[in-house]
């Protein structure tokens, strides 16, 4: 769904927000892509067996992060850092590359009926946010794939789709309430949902991710069932397509009803135990224009409310830090403010877009590469998640060892100097 552009939200912002202190230019960002490009080796993994709890994989694929000697070193595939790792290598030099990392993902569902949280054995009780079509629609566009291709991976989706999103019991009792789903754990445990969402840890669900209906993650099945509706028309099978819209209207009517609040313009998440929205004003709501839920109107409230997370590094997670993150002894939260993240900054960027906010998206996208370029010119690594309140200063702490060399970062960095900067010469 592409919407018409609507009044640019430049205007309404203090200037010190709409200018990045200096364009950057491709010699600005040369050395750092150079790095990027010679670093996708020490990422690269193969392991064609089971060895041990690693579960064995058909294709190589790129892990998150790779420092030698880490404590908290990967050798595992993960579910979504996959989807955003290969954002910036959708070309036809890494396409075996690419294509491996999603035969793996639809390989470990085909044997586990789960993709899980990322492929160890330990790690099976959950998944991670679902991005299995929009990595299929992305590469079969990229590609030029045939359409016998498209239709054997949309079959595997639609399985995941129903079993692990859309099942009411164990092992996968995600789908609670009027039709919409929540982020759950085999073991039944508020913390290890919460770490299925991605966002481990947040304020969103304080402390109570089993009792919350996410928006981006309904927003994510939305788009499941757009795309498989894209997809059945392009293989004839209208009569299919129209069922998959339904239930993707039917969606958006109570996300729309549930998560949406007219009061404060803008979008929440739900808690179908209490019956109520939360108060956590997050970048999760930006999946309703990446995803195309939400109106021109919305859109308009939206964007207007970037103002709320946008500072000099770029887009703070959270509006602000809640007052449990401030408490002594409190649970680390890295998933809020004053961190920002890159695969949050392409959700919002890529939403902007659609709805015409190019200008809106080109700032933030810049803010975001300046952030990642200083902090590689001066230590010459790359984060996983930056400090955008004080660029300058390391990013707050989550229950992790922080990482540095980091897939999605990197890759986002890629795809923001070849959309917003240009290619390396």
């Amino acid at each position: 769904m592409v919407l018409s552009k609507t009044n640019n939200l430049t205007k309404h912002l203090p200037r010190l927000l709409r200018i990045v202190d200096k364009e950057l230019t491709a010699a600005d960002v040369r050395a750092a892509r150079e790095y990027i490009a010679a670093y996708w080796p020490k990422l690269t993994r193969f392991h064609p067996q089971d060895n041990d709890n690693l579960l064995g994989l058909p294709e190589p694929y790129l892990v998150p992060a790779h420092e030698a000697g880490h404590e908290f070193d990967f050798d595992e595939l993960y579910y979504w850092d996959s989807y955003f790792i290969i954002q910036g290598i959708l070309d036809q030099e890494h396409k075996k590359l690419v294509l491996g990392i999603l035969e793996d993902l639809l390989s470990l569902f085909q044997r586990f009926n789960i993709i899980p949280n990322a492929s160890r054995t330990y790690l099976m009780g959950r998944s991670q946010p679902p991005f299995l079509t929009s990595f299929i629609m992305d590469v079969y566009k990229v590609y030029n794939l045939d359409k016998q291709w498209l239709a054997k991976t949309m079959a595997v989706a639609k399985d995941e789709y129903r079993t692990v999103w859309m099942g009411d019991k164990k092992p996968n009792a995600r789908l609670v309430y009027q039709g919409l789903s929540r982020y759950y754990d085999i073991n039944y445990l508020d913390n290890l949902a919460e770490t299925e969402s991605g966002w481990d840890f947040t304020p969103r669900f304080n402390h109570h991710a089993l009792n919350y209906l996410p928006v981006d993650l309904n927003c994510l099945l939305y788009k499941y069932e757009r795309d498989f509706a894209r997809a059945d028309r392009i293989l004839g099978k209208d009569k299919e397509a129209d069922q998959w819209e339904k239930a993707a209207h039917d969606r958006r009517m109570t996300i729309n009803r549930l998560m949406w609040s007219d009061l404060r313009s803008f979008y929440y998440d739900y808690n179908y135990v209490k019956r109520k929205r939360n108060n956590v004003d997050s970048l999760a709501a930006y999946y309703t224009i990446w995803t195309g839920l939400a109106s021109n109107k919305q859109a308009l409230h939206l964007v207007s409310d970037l103002r709320k997370f946008e500072k000099r590094g770029g887009l703070a997670t959270t509006d602000n830090a809640q007052v449990s993150q401030l408490m002594p002894g409190a649970q680390p939260m890295q998933w809020a403010y004053p961190n920002g993240w890159a695969p949050l900054h392409f959700i919002v960027v890529k939403g902007l877009q659609r709805y015409g906010y190019h200008e809106d998206a080109r700032r933030i996208a810049l803010k975001w590469l300046k952030t990642n370029l200083d902090w590689f010119n001066r230590y010459g690594v790359f984060l996983e998640k930056y400090n955008v309140v004080t660029p300058g200063k390391p990013p707050a702490k989550g229950v992790y060892p922080s990482q540095t060399g980091f897939g999605w970062t990197n890759s986002i960095f890629e795809l923001f100097c070849k959309e917003f900067i240009g290619p390396m010469k």
